[in-house]
Order: C-alpha cells, then sequence, then structure tokens
C-alpha cells in the first residue's frame, strides 16, 4: 500500500487536477470566513466548506489514471488495493486542506464567543475546528468513494450524483456533518469549547463503510 500512496501522490501533484478543489476551497473560505469573526462560528463554516472539495479530491483521484495503466496496477496489486489508494490519496489531500484552513482560521478570527464577551481558548478552539474539518472530510470522501468508479462511471451520472449526495450529507440536521458544525456554532454562543467527537466517529464509520463497497466492487469490474 505504500507504494501505492506514493504512486498516487505523485499521479494527482503531476496531473495537476488538484488545482480546481484548492481554488474553490480558496474562494469559499475568502467569502465566508471573514477577519475578526467569532472564531468556533469560523471553524464551523470552513469545516462545512470542505465537505464537497473532499468529494472532488477523491473524484479526482480515483478517475486520475487512464484505463490502461490502471488494468496494469490492479494486476500487479490487485484492484481493490489499487482504488483504496485512490480513495486514501484524496482523503489525505483533504486532511492538507483542514490543517491549512483550521490554521488560517485561527489566525484571522476573533476568539471570543459570538457576542464577544468570553474569551475563547484558541488551542482547544483550533482542536475542535480541526475535528469537525476531519469529520466532513471523511463524509465528502464517503460521498465521493460512492458517486464515482467503480459504482458511476460515467460524468454525467456522477457529478450530479455528488453534488445531490452533498447537499444531503451535509444539510439535514442528523447528519454528522451538520451536528459538527452545528455543535461549534452552539459553542460559540457559550464560549465554551466542546470537541464534536461522536460525530467524527460516526462519519468515519461511513467513510470505511463507503471506501468497503467500492474497493469490493472494484475487484469485481
Amino acid at each position: 500500500m505504500t507504494a501505492l500512496l506514493r504512486y498516487q501522490a505523485a499521479l494527482l501533484l503531476r496531473s495537476h487536477r488538484w488545482l480546481p478543489p484548492l481554488m474553490l476551497y480558496a474562494v469559499l473560505l475568502t467569502i465566508g470566513v471573514r477577519t475578526g469573526e467569532p472564531v468556533l462560528d469560523s471553524f464551523g463554516l470552513a469545516a462545512g466548506l470542505l465537505l464537497p472539495v473532499a468529494a472532488w479530491l477523491v473524484r479526482v483521484c480515483v478517475t486520475n489514471e487512464p484505463d490502461a495503466a490502471r488494468d496494469c496496477a490492479a494486476a500487479a496489486a490487485r484492484p481493490w488495493r489499487v482504488h483504496l489508494a485512490g480513495v486514501l490519496t484524496g482523503l489525505g489531500a483533504s486532511l492538507v486542506l483542514a490543517a491549512a484552513g483550521t490554521a488560517v482560521v485561527a489566525l484571522i478570527s476573533d476568539p471570543h464567543s459570538s457576542g464577544g464577551r468570553v474569551a475563547v481558548p484558541l488551542g482547544p478552539a483550533a482542536g475542535a475546528g480541526f475535528t469537525a474539518a476531519v469529520s466532513c472530510a471523511l463524509l465528502g470522501t464517503a460521498v465521493g468513494a460512492l458517486c464515482n468508479r467503480p459504482l458511476l462511471r460515467s460524468a454525467a451520472r456522477s457529478v450530479p450524483a455528488t453534488v445531490l449526495a452533498v447537499f444531503l450529507v451535509l444539510l439535514p440536521g442528523g447528519s454528522p456533518a451538520n451536528a459538527a458544525v452545528t455543535e461549534l456554532v452552539s459553542a460559540s454562543r457559550s464560549g465554551e469549547v466542546s470537541w464534536p467527537l461522536l460525530p467524527l466517529a460516526v462519519a468515519a464509520v461511513f467513510a470505511a463503510g463507503a471506501a468497503a463497497v467500492a474497493c469490493a466492487l472494484s475487484s469485481r469490474r
């Protein structure tokens, strides 16, 4: 797996297909997160914005290889390993953006509650923000794994399915992504930092299940 991950990472970097999702995340952060806003609110927004970007990065990674190159890699290392390496590479790129987004928000945001009356400890707040961002990255990875090859091979189907799935995963009140963001926003009102650990655990289960389904189907096709 180590060699496959290095191969997928090199393929991603050299393809430059990571630039559009990176630019999308940067633009969304620029529009949504403003200097001097309450830090926990900003962390919640930055985490939610990462979900569609993570789904896009997974799509890039699992569709990056020409069919002939993918067949050669699959013959040498089994199809499910090749596909898993692509999914994990997309997740890894999303986690890099999660860390970068957390750092940017910590630098430009106001470490106080939404009313400005309670000081918010920046270290624990950054940890909570990164936890929420990882939760959204995991759910975006799950969406990307289920809405692309081998389940949906045509871009005419996979792209609309990905957009719809992002909304279904992010907006409903019971979703882990929504719960993680809401927990930070609620904490911002009181100024007491609360880490969204339960949404993180649920998101990890969803991501693992989605990757397992995609890898199992990749071995059959």
